[in-house]
């Protein structure tokens, strides 16, 4: 059984340290809550990196585990997404992730609701601790979001001062997310046979970062585009053709009545 952690303990007493997980800890391997959590986040990796956002040394994951040590007992929660910018060494079989020990803290952590108990809520003091007093008083996440993808509803939170304050979004429905460049909002639809809302990112200037299937259906269309712009070139050439050669028909034919009446076309007075 794990030891309890008095909660007065933990709010005035905690003492946070970033160790490395040890070699031989056994992550737990859970299933996802339902099927919808790795199809959303792997579609919100899938624009990022087709838009050609994703650098080296970042680290975005779903269902990954973030690490951190409090009063000695080791704390684990792997969120249904993470984005951190800068990672100290860049690795391809990272199991886990220590903050400020591997590199930067977590700018964004999202939770997609289940159908399960509320966890994503959960200000739990005593260990081990829930998800949102893990997000927002051990990691200190900037922006943490939870999505609820049946309804669409988007829960953006922001800390300041050491508390997630709920963001209202702008005009067109997004926030903007600061450390990446990029505006966060719902978009509805299909992808992978899923009818329903998606998180989706905008850049700057309003343009959507496509998914695969959308970038080929607008190479598509940008190819089937300057085929018809070819088209219509190559038919304006061939009008043009035509005219030139209709008009050099017509001079012949000029040329050859002057003769036929006895009419040097060369000695002919220029036209006024």
């Amino acid at each position: 059984m794990a030891t309890q952690l008095g909660e007065a303990k933990l709010l005035t007493e905690m003492v946070i340290s970033w160790e490395a997980l040890p070699d031989d800890y056994q992550l737990e391997d859970e299933p996802v809550e339902n099927t919808n959590q790795p199809i959303l986040a792997g579609a919100l990796r899938e624009s990022l990196e087709i838009s050609g956002f994703i650098q080296p040394q970042m680290l975005i994951a779903s269902n990954f585990g973030l690490c951190a040590t409090v009063n000695g007992q080791l704390i684990l929660k792997a969120p249904d997404w993470v984005y951190v910018p800068t990672v100290n060494q860049v690795l391809s079989d990272r199991k886990s992730y220590t903050p400020n020990l591997e590199g930067d803290v977590p700018a964004i952590v999202m939770e997609f609701l289940s159908n399960t108990e509320g966890g994503e809520y959960s200000v739990k003091r005593t260990y081990p601790p829930g998800r949102w007093f893990f997000y927002e008083q051990i990691l200190q996440v900037p922006i943490y979001i939870i999505f609820e993808p049946d309804g669409g509803l988007l829960e953006f939170y922001q800390l300041k001062n050491q508390r997630y304050e709920l963001q209202l979004p702008d005009e067109n429905g997004r926030h903007f997310v600061e450390s990446m460049g990029l505006f966060l909002g719902t978009w509805q639809g299909t992808k992978e046979a899923r009818t329903g809302y998606w998180l989706r990112w905008w850049d700057t200037e309003g343009n959507l970062l496509p998914w695969a299937v959308e970038q080929i259906e607008q190479e598509h269309q940008r190819a089937e585009q300057e085929r018809k712009r070819a088209e219509q070139e190559r038919k304006r050439a061939e009008q043009e053709r035509k005219r030139a050669e209709q008009e050099r028909q017509e001079k012949e034919k000029l040329i050859a009545y002057l003769a036929s009446q006895g009419i040097d076309p060369n000695n002919l007075p220029p036209l006024e």
